[in-house]
């Protein structure tokens, strides 16, 4: 299938490519095809193929060699804070062990985000947290409706810390939420979004108190309620 317009060219060559290393097609070590096949493949040019390569490169997947290709990287050099890298992991599937990571990055750094937006956020900053943890208790959310609303919730507290490193953590945070809500079984029910809404709203309570640690210790209660449902519902799905 041709692809056409340079720029959707090159997002989808980088798209096609990076999806296919992350589920293996292309494993770790291997040398990817040349120049000529993968242009033929996508059908696109050398130009759109050489920067969708300098893309993924970025990104940690390759490295080009003189006289070599273009080789798959180890995993440790993956840029696991790409919002594509982590992405393509949950579009090809992941293991209990990535998705418990993930939690776990969490906890290292929204707790500490929480606790300075008690310290730093305007007081528009704490209008608008209230408001989008209220959306959560919509009756009408589906599965993903509330990830979004949750995803708009946690990425206004991120920007309401004043860190600017908080915000740039903005794509873990995405596919973290997206991906452990498309894992989730279970259909969303007045009870979960007002259990979710009220979790929430206590850590916008804390913040318009000015209170660090309490800040800080409701949104370690968010992130673990999310990761005891995301495992309950891997659990449930991979038997």
């Amino acid at each position: 299938m041709a692809i056409t317009g340079s720029r959707t060219s090159h997002g989808q060559v980088v798209d096609e490519i990076g999806m296919a290393i992350i589920c293996g097609e292309f494993p770790v070590g291997s040398i990817l095809p040349g120049d000529v096949e993968l242009a033929q493949r996508f059908q696109v040019s050398r130009t759109v193929l050489r920067e969708a390569m300098k893309t993924l490169a970025a990104k940690g997947l390759v490295v080009a060699k003189a006289r070599i290709g273009t080789r798959v990287t180890d995993r440790q050099f993956w840029n696991m804070f790409d919002g594509d890298v982590l992405t393509w992991h949950f579009e090809c599937g992941v293991s209990e062990d990535f998705l418990l990571s993930l939690y776990e990055i969490r906890l290292a750094f929204e707790p500490a985000a929480a606790a300075l937006a008690a310290e730093k956020a305007s007081a528009q900053d704490a209008v608008t947290l209230r408001q989008l943890a209220e959306d959560l208790g919509n009756p009408d959310h589906t599965v993903e409706t509330l990830a979004m609303a949750d995803l708009r919730f946690h990425m206004a507290l991120a920007n309401a810390s004043g860190n600017p490193f908080m915000r740039t953590l903005g794509s873990l945070i995405k596919a973290a939420l997206v991906g452990a809500f498309k894992l989730s079984s279970t259909p969303v029910d007045l009870r979960r979004s007002t259990d979710v809404k009220t979790t929430h709203l206590a850590i916008v309570e804390a913040i318009e108190k000015r209170d660090p640690a309490a800040a800080r210790a409701a949104m370690e209660k968010v992130i673990l309620v999310g990761r005891d449902r995301a495992r309950a519902s891997f659990a449930s799905q991979h038997g």
